[in-house]
């Protein structure tokens, strides 16, 4: 445990039980959005690479139309 950490916690510990249920609560969504987001896009450099080479393919074949945004 961090020392960070470890003085969060004495912390905590001597707040009423309320307060201590509403921030454990706080901890745990955190946690979890964190878990999500690196579930979301862990494979997602891979697709990226995959989406870049076939790109560097396709100008070099020169199967692609250079345009503008508006023309999109």
């Amino acid at each position: 445990m961090t020392q960070t950490l470890e003085k969060a916690w004495n912390t905590l510990i001597n707040l009423p039980e309320e307060k201590q249920e509403s921030i454990a609560y706080m901890i745990l969504d955190e946690i979890n959005d964190e878990q999500q987001w690196e579930n979301q896009f862990s494979n997602s450099e891979q697709e990226l690479i995959k989406i870049s080479n076939k790109v560097r393919i396709d100008i070099k074949v020169g199967s692609f139309k250079e345009k503008g945004f508006g023309e999109l």
